[in-house]
């Protein structure tokens, strides 16, 4: 499922992703960086159309793999913080549902007082939260995405094709409404290719590659009206 903090980076890298593709023999060489504002071609190298899904190749990569499970690591404290004021509060609201009618008026009060200050608290500081870990995946994946850019335009001069779109976000976001990924999608040979020119080995401790960003999987939930839900 695509992160919520990559949607935004996502379509932005999509338009790169195609557009670069359609470059060619000319384009940028093999190791060398391409701006995601690229202008868009007009027409590709070849003939046959493939799919690839960005998120899960930027992820998937050893060096995605690696970042982002270190982003989590280095969210961990401030998640537990979060947790630990989500439970204060609950626990304040605990208590004005089976006590408030026994609190005198003024005790009421205050009890309301506290929950609407720590409320907000919470609130700001998710909001602060999820900011933060949207800025620093989409730096990951920026600084991972102009590395693999030129190796997917490598492999689509290399294989004929003349276009490859992107599959991260599902129809109508996508332009996309069906395909047989099976026959023509590229995201794991691009992985691969990543891989081979990459110094950065698999992560020792995983079995499989994570399907999100780690850092958005475990976002703790802020009891706001709209609370922001955590990544499945």
């Amino acid at each position: 499922m695509t992160s919520k903090f990559l949607r935004p980076f996502l379509a932005v890298a999509a338009l790169f992703v195609i557009s670069a593709i359609a470059q060619t023999s000319t384009a940028a060489p093999m190791g060398a960086s391409t701006p995601a504002t690229a202008s868009p071609a007009t027409s590709g190298s070849g003939t046959k159309i493939g799919t690839i899904n960005i998120e899960a190749a930027i992820v998937q990569t050893n060096e995605g793999r690696r970042d982002f499970e270190d982003l989590a690591k280095k969210l961990e404290p401030k998640r537990t913080q979060l947790t630990s004021q989500n439970d204060e509060l609950e626990a304040l609201k605990k208590q004005l549902t089976t006590q408030g009618d026994k609190l005198s008026p003024e005790a009421l009060e205050t009890l309301r007082k506290q929950i609407e200050t720590k409320q907000k608290s919470l609130e700001r500081a998710g909001q602060d939260y999820q900011e933060d870990v949207g800025n620093q995946q989409n730096d990951i994946a920026q600084r991972i995405l102009q590395k693999m850019g030129p190796l997917l335009v490598k492999y689509a001069q290399d294989n004929a094709f003349g276009m490859i779109v992107d599959t991260s976000k599902p129809w109508p976001q996508s332009p996309v409404v069906w395909a047989d990924v099976q026959k023509i999608d590229v995201t794991q040979p691009i992985v691969d290719a990543y891989n081979a020119q990459s110094t950065v080995p698999p992560p020792a401790a995983a079995a499989k590659p994570p399907v999100k960003p780690a850092g958005a999987a475990t976002t703790p939930k802020a009891p706001a009206p709209k609370p922001a839900n955590p990544s499945n």
